[in-house]
């Protein structure tokens, strides 16, 4: 039996979503090993972009030490290595964004103190609820939700698809359907080498067609935009009833001072691709490629460039 070699990140998260695809993929009764790598992004090396969580799997596959790389899929760069291709998208989780510690945001008092270690998060809870203390919480998820537990915050957002994966779920107290969740969030994404019949055949024999249609639109737009780790961006396709999609997106600077939100449905029958990009031009043409621009000026310490349109929605 020819073994289908499994690649992952070694965290908690990471290996839960690989042993995950490894079920799918017939478990150790067909052959299938996982093999956990260190990323430069596990060990605290920054390279700009998602590029840390990703470098070195991708290192493996190109090297045939792997035969499937595991990702979260919002992790993904939206540029893939030439030899390397996205070949399958399970079903997703759900990808929503949770309220760990509060009924609501709406039950937190002005002033509280919200933990989250994501710009995006960070932007949208900012813009809906400006009174609100969003301070930045790093670690894990347990490590998070210890300190929210120690009342470090009155409450802390993370990813239901995270908690759930990690049979965390208890933990949540609201989902939070006002934030658009980041591209990719709740899914997860098998890259494969281009040439390998086998590997790609494996992965795309559990793939989701409606959780890759989605995907590619959310992506589509990510390209569009040019966005990266330092610009706080939402988009988010889900399948209509009628088997068209609908995409929502959200792009603002970190304190949430300007932004835009955007929602569109097409019928069905259109590109997921040729949809995202387009909502990513109708996004740039309000103004989003100015607000993201800013937003990494911000992170990176220069000047940001001329003003954007204030907390305008479209």
């Amino acid at each position: 039996m020819t073994p289908l070699r499994v690649g992952t990140r070694g965290s908690a998260l990471a290996l839960a979503q690989a042993r995950h695809v490894a079920g799918l993929l017939g478990g150790e009764e067909a052959g299938v090993e996982i093999v956990p790598i260190a990323t430069s992004g596990d060990q605290g090396r920054l390279l700009g972009d998602k590029s840390r969580w990703v470098k070195e799997l991708e290192a493996a596959l190109l090297a045939g030490e792997i035969d499937v790389a595991v990702h979260s899929a919002k992790d993904l760069p939206a540029e893939l290595p030439d030899r390397l291709e996205l070949a399958a998208v399970p079903a997703r989780e759900d990808a929503r964004d949770a309220l760990c510690g509060a009924p609501s945001l709406d039950a937190l008092p002005p002033g509280a103190v919200v933990g989250t270690s994501s710009l995006r998060r960070a932007a949208e809870l900012r813009a809906l609820r400006p009174d609100l203390d969003v301070v930045s919480l790093r670690g894990n998820v347990d490590t998070r939700l210890r300190k929210l537990a120690d009342g470090r915050a009155a409450a802390i957002v993370l990813a239901v698809a995270g908690l759930r994966r990690l049979d965390r779920g208890d933990a949540i107290d609201a989902v939070l359907d006002q934030l658009v969740p980041a591209p990719g969030q709740g899914a997860l994404a098998l890259e494969t080498r281009a040439g390998d019949g086998a590997a790609r055949d494996a992965a795309i024999a559990i793939g989701d067609r409606d959780a890759a249609a989605c995907l590619a639109a959310e992506r589509a737009l990510v390209r569009k935009l040019g966005a990266t780790c330092n610009t706080p961006l939402g988009a988010h396709a889900v399948r209509t009833d009628d088997g068209g999609l609908r995409l929502r997106a959200f792009a603002g600077l970190p304190d949430g001072s300007e932004w835009l939100r955007d929602e569109l449905t097409v019928a069905a029958g259109i590109d997921a691709e040729t949809f995202g990009a387009a909502m990513g031009a109708r996004l740039a043409a309000a103004g989003a490629t100015d607000l993201l621009a800013a937003a990494e000026a911000a992170a990176e310490g220069s000047p940001p460039p001329a003003s954007t349109p204030e907390g305008v929605r479209i």
